[in-house]
């Protein structure tokens, strides 16, 4: 019995570290100081765009995926390398 409570147990320890781990806007983002205050209505939910920016001296490529509600999160950054 103690082992079929474990073994339910376990995927929950997995999907509260997934949600622990969420990206957090970063100056430059588009949802650094919130959410914008238009929504994208005619994009589907579910899809996803990136965004390039500079922060501080670094060049960063993030991509977002719109929401239910049509909020934006981020699910990948990446830092580019500054070519010159």
């Amino acid at each position: 019995m103690k082992l079929a409570l474990v073994a339910l147990g376990v995927p929950f320890l997995f999907m509260s570290s997934a949600f622990a781990s969420a990206l957090e806007p970063i100056p430059g983002s588009i949802t650094y100081k919130g959410q914008p205050a238009h929504r994208l209505q005619k994009s589907p939910v579910g899809s996803t765009f990136t965004h390039e920016f500079t922060s501080g001296l670094q060049n960063y490529t993030e991509t977002y995926e719109i929401q239910p509600d049509r909020s934006l999160a981020i699910i990948g950054r990446s830092l580019r390398s500054n070519s010159r």
